[in-house]
């Protein structure tokens, strides 16, 4: 059988199954796996089959009837039907006379017609439990237990509604059930309301994106009601069953609506009887309603509300039995019948609802029924409207787009859903917020003036929040009070951990740090996946370290994301959270420079005792950075004591004559500074002790090309010793830099000097060991080359060589990959044209100068002599390979003195290489170093004030004296540290610890401004004409504008 199933050549799926794909198994591993497939999805049709019943009726029809009492022709009732002789003579009872059996409709349904929607459904009997429904539902159907349950009631056939009324609820409707997690239970067939909700759930599925999700949309119908439900029976299930939506030929029947996407189909085993399925879905939403969902610790019964459009007699019965079983009712106003009696007298006493006010009401909603209409009937009816004690949905321009109009009115009837009173209604209604992740509804109806929330009653809505991935409501909770000193702990942190989703990307980290303390246990183990990050803004003080802490956090956190879109997400945040930093800031200094910058270099004890400078410099803020206050800054630090208008000039000539410090030569920030405090003042400045360190620097690399060059002697000379002395000094001051190794090797210039302190090391080996005495001089001469390269170092803090010295190096990258593509061109010609030329070259160096070395000469002009027969000649070449000095001759006739290589294949070789590799890859470097120097040419100025504090910290923090009288300082710093174990002193000018009352009234006055920039922007985005423009159209709305229900003027003629 299994041969039939495999697909040799003709496309065919297997047993119309569409999961399963149209291939070809020729081996016996597809055979297996295609088995496995038909036993799995065998086992769940089974499984359908014992759980669920239908009811057919086994009579069999007497002579001269042509319909039997279920409503069923004799054609159309079971083959084996046999009437009991024990109901012989007796009156058809539905409850008696109709059997029960495995049901054989269920599976997949595809709508013919409509593309590739396809949903779930299932025929059942009417005593079916409403605990195997919901298993089926969430279990067989996986479909994720609702927030909220939206049960969607009123006229069963087509009615209308005003288009402005119609826009509102279906956007309203889709709205509530898609941004709470809801199911939506309708009657399921394409007929009156539910027409409505499906159409709303049709336009929704159009104009949303994927990221949104679907609607669960569930119809709840008869199945003896159903035009061509023979297309839904399949014993073995059908996956998918073809239903056709037929208007025109459903008689009294009716059609399933497309748009719904599962549908449960009552059968009690009759034909053409309407409200079969009304006990069952009764029984099913109150048991749904009984349910508990639980997240993150905090459990809520699921709420449900009855929504109602029109309807007749048969609608008011139903929201009486709600109204009596404690299920809130949602009337639509303006919707017609029913609906708009209640609404009319649903803000009346009781008292005024009198007997005449209905019978009036009936007759301006039911003009044509009302005549049918019995005294009795309209008494009931009154009863009934007085108790029908409904929520009124009167449509008004929405405020806030993200919120519907509908919303105002379902979320309060969903909490009346269940008995809560007093402070326990408060916190069921914050729980269903949170539930359904609306903020807005938090704010304006929870967080109230009637409502004084305690911190501490917040704690488990927000580790439901946190767990649930809801930032929003962090922020909402951490602006009513919530600490999170107080609310994080060791065992709290233990249960938000144990109660993450395995995709998120804390959840990930957290295993690496377990793999690597096996001793922390307690929490489960999950691999990588995706995230959706955000993080609250800072709760109250310190906003801006805050803020920059976050771009930090965001930006190593998108390096270990592994999707794209996530990853551009939280560099996105974090760029929002340096330019809100960035505002603060410059709000502060425009108040006042010298306390904007205090906070700068304040000492942040919520932050691991850092400051905003450092998070900044280490989460490479640069537009933060780069700013002017900040600059300003920088510069009057370079400067030390210095004002920062004195001339280059000036303090070079007092460098090199200092008594010029007693003349008005330089000018000081403090004029009173004399004597040898003003010396001391002026040698210590960081730009000061920058320029004696490049004097002396060139000194050095002076010294050092002397000694190459004319002083180097088998025994070290005078200066030589020098040179070593200098180099001790140099490597005793990269010892004292050294703070952490991490941090040390993170700088490439520290990677350069290392790399040529130890290259120095080695040279000078062999330079002592007199074997080795050349090897030394060239192993140190190369050396040179890497101290020469230290000056570019030097150079950055010059606004003009800086950002070039930074566009060098980014094209450096550049280089290194295109050397990877030129490598290919100039080994593949090399090899081709030294097995073509020369016949067994046996020595290595020459076969690299051959295959290497003449073809990268190539490329700048140098052709080999013998590539053609022109300026061949075998004086140049040694003929069997013997002579060192001299490569091997070419293929060559020995007798006639003339190349016997194919000439015209070694020209076209050569001609080929030349043009990709002198055109092509060359043009395409300069393409990549224009690129490069285009981008890095927009931001070389915030790259260059960026990197200009590396360079500014290090010599603020270094000694005065240059090597190598710097030694002298080391060796004060060694008495003082360890001889005499006296403590550092801090850098105040780059780190400082405040007072208590001098820090409390710096924050205070940094809330104080920021709570200005806020305003501030707020006032900018609501003056702007597209911000004008779209609080209009959410007032009005283009599509409920009344313009489209006014009338058209009439034509002129």
């Amino acid at each position: 059988m299994l041969n039939q199933w495999r697909n040799v050549g003709g496309g065919q799926r297997g047993l119309g199954d569409p999961d399963l794909p149209s291939l070809v198994f020729p081996s016996r591993f597809g055979e297996i796996v295609l088995r496995m497939r038909l036993v799995l999805k065998t086992s769940r049709s089974t499984c359908i089959r014992i759980r669920f019943k239908e009811r057919s009726c086994p009579r069999e029809i007497a002579d001269g009837m042509v319909v039997c009492e279920c409503g069923y022709t004799h054609e159309q009732h079971l083959e084996e039907a046999t009437w009991p002789c024990a109901f012989q003579g007796k009156e058809w009872d539905p409850k008696k006379h109709v059997q029960e059996m495995p049901t054989d409709a269920f599976g997949d349904i595809a709508f013919m017609g409509l593309g590739q929607k396809v949903g779930k459904y299932v025929r059942l009997s009417q005593d079916t439990p409403s605990s195997v429904i919901y298993h089926l539902i969430t279990q067989h159907w996986g479909l994720d237990v609702p927030n909220l349950l939206i049960s969607v009631t009123g006229g069963a056939k087509d009615f209308n509604m005003k288009p402005r009324l119609k826009n509102v609820f279906r956007r309203g409707l889709v709205k509530v059930a898609q941004t709470t997690g809801a199911w939506i239970i309708t009657g399921g067939t394409h007929t009156g309301v539910m027409k409505q909700v499906g159409e709303a759930v049709r336009d929704f599925s159009l104009s949303s994106s994927y990221n949104e999700g679907e609607v669960v949309t569930i119809g709840i119908a008869t199945w003896g009601t159903l035009h061509n439900r023979e297309g839904l029976i399949h014993p073995t299930g059908g996956f998918p069953a073809e239903y056709i939506v037929d208007e025109d030929g459903q008689g009294h029947l009716t059609c399933l609506d497309s748009n719904h996407s599962h549908f449960i189909l009552v059968d009690d085993g009759t034909h053409g009887r309407y409200g079969v399925e009304i006990p069952l879905r009764t029984k099913l939403e109150k048991f749904i309603s009984e349910q508990t969902k639980e997240r993150g610790g905090v459990a809520i019964k699921i709420p449900i509300v009855c929504v109602v459009l029109e309807g007749g007699p048969g609608t008011l019965h139903t929201i009486y039995n709600a109204i009596t079983n404690g299920t809130p009712c949602v009337i639509v106003e303006g919707s017609g019948r029913v609906a708009d009696v209640i609404a009319q007298v649903a803000g009346l006493p009781i008292s005024e609802i009198t007997i005449s006010l209905i019978q009036q009401k009936l007759s301006m909603f039911f003009q044509e029924m009302f005549e049918t209409f019995t005294e009795g009937r309209i008494v009931e009816w009154t009863k009934k409207v007085r108790q029908a004690g409904a929520s009124v949905f009167r449509h008004e321009p929405a405020a806030d787009p993200d919120r519907s109009p509908l919303t105002n009115v379902v979320f309060p009837a969903a909490s009346r859903s269940h008995d809560h009173f007093g402070h326990e209604n408060w916190d069921h209604q914050l729980k269903l917020a949170v539930a359904w992740n609306r903020v807005d509804i938090a704010r304006s109806e929870i967080f109230t003036d009637e409502r004084q929330w305690k911190p501490s009653e917040l704690h488990p809505m927000m580790t439901a929040a946190l767990i649930s991935n809801k930032p929003e409501f962090v922020k909402l909770f951490l602006e009513h009070g919530v600490r999170l000193k107080e609310l994080v702990t060791w065992d709290s942190l233990l249960y938000l951990y144990k109660n993450l989703d395995p995709s998120c990307l804390f959840h990930c980290k957290l295993q690496k740090v377990l793999a690597e303390e096996p001793e922390l246990s307690g929490v489960p183990r999950a691999g990588p996946s995706r995230s959706s990050l955000a993080f609250p803004e800072p709760q109250s003080q310190d906003c801006i370290a805050a803020a920059l802490a976050c771009t930090k956090i965001l930006k190593e956190l998108s390096k270990e994301e592994q999707d794209t879109d996530s990853s551009e997400e939280m560099l996105a945040l974090a760029d929002e959270y340096e330019h809100r930093a960035i505002g603060v800031f410059t709000e502060c200094y425009r108040k006042d420079e010298e306390r904007a910058q205090k906070l700068l270099i304040r000492v942040s004890e919520a932050w691991g005792k850092t400051t905003c400078l450092q998070l900044a410099l280490e989460a490479k803020d640069m537009k933060f950075v780069s700013h002017g206050g900040i600059q300003a800054f920088l510069t009057k630090v370079w400067w030390g004591h210095l004002c920062v208008d004195n001339g280059l000039w000036r303090v070079i000539l007092c460098m090199l004559a200092f008594p010029l410090l007693y003349t008005d030569l330089t000018s000081f920030r403090l004029q009173a500074v004399r004597g040898l405090p003003r010396i001391r003042a002026f040698f210590t400045a960081p730009v000061v002790i920058f320029h004696l360190n490049i004097l002396w620097y060139f000194v050095f690399l002076c010294l050092f090309a002397y000694v190459l060059m004319v002083d180097f002697q088998t025994t070290p000379s005078c200066c030589e010793y020098l040179l070593y002395f200098w180099l001790f000094s140099l490597v005793c001051e990269e010892l004292r830099q050294v703070k952490t190794v991490f941090m040390y090797f993170s700088d490439f210039w520290n990677k350069l000097d290392i790399a040529a302190i130890l290259l120095f090391i080695a040279g000078l080996t062999c330079r002592l060991i007199p074997a080795l005495l050349y090897s030394g001089r060239v192993i140190l001469s190369l050396d040179f080359i890497m101290f020469c390269l230290r000056l570019m170092h030097i150079f950055t803090i010059s606004k003009t060589l800086g950002p070039k010295i930074i566009i060098m190096k980014r094209m450096m990258k550049d280089v290194f990959f295109f050397l990877f593509l030129l490598a290919v061109w100039v080994v593949s010609f090399g090899v081709a044209k030294q097995a073509i030329l020369i016949h067994n070259e046996s020595r290595v160096d020459w076969i690299f100068r051959g295959v290497v070395y003449q073809s990268y000469l190539t490329i700048f002009g140098e052709i080999p002599a013998y590539i053609d027969g022109v300026n061949f000649s075998l004086d140049h070449c040694s003929p069997n390979g013997t002579d060192p000095y001299k490569p091997k001759c070419p293929e060559s006739d020995a007798t006639r003195q003339a190349p016997a290589f194919p000439q015209w294949l070694t020209v076209i070789l050569l001609c080929l290489y030349l043009l990709f590799a002198n055109i092509l890859l060359l043009n395409l470097l300069i393409a990549m170093f224009n690129y490069t120097f285009q981008q890095v040419q927009e931001h070389t100025d915030q790259i260059w004030k960026f990197q200009r504090h590396d360079l500014i910290e290090e010599y603020h923090s270094r000694p005065p004296a240059p090597p190598p009288f710097i030694l002298l300082s080391h060796l004060h710093l060694f008495i003082r540290r360890v001889v005499l174990k006296i403590p550092a002193k801090r850098h105040k000018q780059l780190k400082n610890k405040l007072e208590k009352n001098e820090e409390a009234a710096l924050l205070a006055w940094e809330i104080y401004l920021k709570e200005n920039y806020l305003q501030n922007q707020q006032c900018q985005r609501t003056q702007r004409p597209e911000q004008k423009i779209q609080d209009i159209s959410n007032k009005y709305g283009s599509r409920d504008s009344p313009l489209r229900e006014m009338p058209l003027p009439p034509a002129v003629p």
